[in-house]
């Protein structure tokens, strides 16, 4: 037992060890070698054919090729033609679904804010005229509430760009009041 554990007899045992490694290795070395040879000679052929037939297809070297070559590589380039184009259908199919999935979700989602836009009732929604009442005391003027809900007014009325009309004439209206009264102070 205590042959074992002694550092004299631990380093006997590695050097046992390592020597009977090293030899096996020594003799797999050479099977090794060979099989890498020939597996790379392989890979070394594959890679010339790859690139040869890679050459062929873009149309460059076709001299020595005789025609059962030709329509080999004709028919190569349809079968890759046919491919892509159904690649793509189907990525194009597969976007126009996303996209009528989402269009059902903001359908939906428009839905619910209709639903809720007519809970909330007339009262809160925005003023979208642009007509004006009498101006009052404070000389503020108030707008005209739209009968029709925000949606519906929305929809019907083409959108437009700039100031509307009725706003600029009452910006022209001010100006020549303020012109005739000679107060410019609230442009100042």
């Amino acid at each position: 037992f205590c042959e074992f554990s002694s550092s004299s007899c631990m380093y006997k045992t590695l050097e046992r060890y390592r020597s009977y490694n090293y030899k096996e290795c020594e003799a797999n070395a050479p099977l090794e070698t060979e099989d890498n040879y020939q597996q790379y000679l392989k890979l070394k052929t594959k890679v010339e054919y790859l690139q040869s037939t890679q050459r062929n297809l873009l149309g460059k070297d076709l001299g020595p090729l005789g025609m059962r070559d030709l329509e080999q590589l004709e028919n190569q380039v349809e079968i890759s033609l046919k491919n892509i184009r159904s690649t793509k259908n189907q990525m194009i199919l597969d976007q126009l679904f996303d996209l009528r999935r989402k269009e059902q979700l903001l359908q939906e989602a428009n839905k619910g804010l209709k639903k809720k836009l007519q809970e909330v009732g007339s009262e809160c929604v925005p003023q979208l005229s642009w007509h004006t009442d009498t101006a009052g005391p404070s000389g503020s003027t108030s707008h005209t509430e739209p009968e029709l809900g925000l949606l519906q007014s929305l929809e019907s009325v083409p959108p437009q760009t700039g100031y509307h009309q009725a706003y600029i004439d009452q910006l022209n209206n001010e100006q020549i009041t303020q012109h005739a009264n000679g107060d410019l102070q609230g442009w100042i």
